[in-house]
Order: C-alpha cells, then structure tokens, then sequence
C-alpha cells in the first residue's frame, strides 16, 4: 500500500489541512467539529489506510521542512521522513501510539535525524531505538536530547564557517537538491571543482564534529 507514497507525491499538497465539517461528523446526535487529531483516530479505526493517506498528506511536507534544519539536506530529509511514515504503516504503530500522532511524528524526525549525524558525521553505526510503544509514555533520556541538540547546533555553526565558496557548492548540492552539473553551472567552475568544495567542506565538518566528540568523552 505504501509504495503509492514518494517524495513526489508528498509534493502533491503536503501542507493540506484537515476542514472536519459538523454535517460529516456527529457524536450523540448532536453535530460538533472534532480537533484534527480525535479526527484522524476515527479516521484510523474506521479504514487505516484513508487514515494513513491523511496523515501523510498533512504532515509530509512540515516534517520534512523540520527535518533539513537538522541533517542539512533536503534529499536526506525526505528520506529520513518516507521511512518513518513506511515504519508507521508496515508495523501498525497508529495501534499503540497513547500520547498524538503529531507529537509521535515529530519525535521520530528527532530520533532519525540524531541517529543520521551520528552515522553521516561522527561514523557511529550503533542504531538509536525507535519509540518504544511497549511503555505507557516513552520519555526521551535528558542526556540524548541534549547530546542532540549540541550536535545539531555545532553542525550549523561549522557550515556558516565554511569558506564562502565550499559553503555555497554544500547548500546547493545538499538543500537544493542540485546536480553537480548544475551547480558548476550556477557556480561558473567546472564539475572536478564542485567535487573539491563539496568534499573539503565534508572533510571539515567530519574532522571538527569528531574532535568536539571526542573532546566531550
């Protein structure tokens, strides 16, 4: 069911709101306008894939747009975000999930996009659990969330370090999505060179990254 679901089709309109009209939804008789989420948990039960369809058609395009601000690159966002919606509807997460499904989201981008800088910048391949739905309310360890956050921000701060150049040929290549053609082309240089800007700018950020690291053991 889920390979209907691509990047494109989260381009489709991915910021699309839920508009839950009275005349559709009525609880006791009595017609009343249900928040998105006691909306979508209907929806669930009612047929799990329209439930899902929704889901994704709501959240795609914020997560991903979250996303990017933390592992810097569109292309690995968006497959950061198709593998947690593929995780959510191949284990049937929406049966266990107590706390919102907004809330569960958001904090799976956390959790894989924490795991991606580690494995990405730091070559650390120990895997960061899923949410672990077999506790009432999961509760993220102080000590991960600000390891997190400190990667995240140290890793914006040496990007905007970067000479201006090497930073420029990284956010095309890595945030636009550009092809190394493209940005030779936009750059005025030739290919072999966006390849040298692009790979010193990963060799700094990798060598700075792994001293804080090992610096803070």
């Amino acid at each position: 069911m889920y390979e209907k679901y691509s990047r494109k089709s989260g381009e489709e309109n991915p910021s699309e709101k839920l508009r839950i009209s009275s005349e559709n939804e009525e609880d006791s008789g009595k017609g009343i306008v249900l928040d998105e989420e006691s909306y979508l948990r209907r929806l669930f039960k009612m047929s799990p894939e329209k439930g899902f369809d929704l889901l994704f058609r709501k959240y795609y395009g914020q997560l991903c747009s979250h996303c990017v601000r933390f592992v810097h690159s569109k292309a690995f966002a968006e497959d950061i975000v198709s593998e947690i919606f593929v995780n959510f509807w191949q284990k049937k997460v929406y049966e266990h999930i107590d706390t919102s499904f907004k809330a569960y989201l958001y904090k799976s981008v956390r959790f894989r996009s924490y795991n991606f800088l580690k494995k990405e910048f730091l070559r650390e391949t120990n895997e960061i659990r899923d949410i672990d739905f077999a506790r009432k309310s999961p509760v993220d360890k102080p000590d991960d969330i600000l390891f997190y956050h400190e990667l995240a921000n140290r890793l914006d701060k040496i990007i905007r370090s970067l000479p201006a150049q090497s930073r420029k040929a990284f956010q095309m290549s890595r945030l636009e999505g550009m092809k190394y053609s493209e940005i030779a082309r936009e750059m005025n240089i030739t290919i072999s060179a966006v390849e040298r800007l692009i790979s010193r700018a990963l060799d700094k950020i990798r060598t700075e990254l792994r001293s804080d690291s090992t610096q803070n053991q």
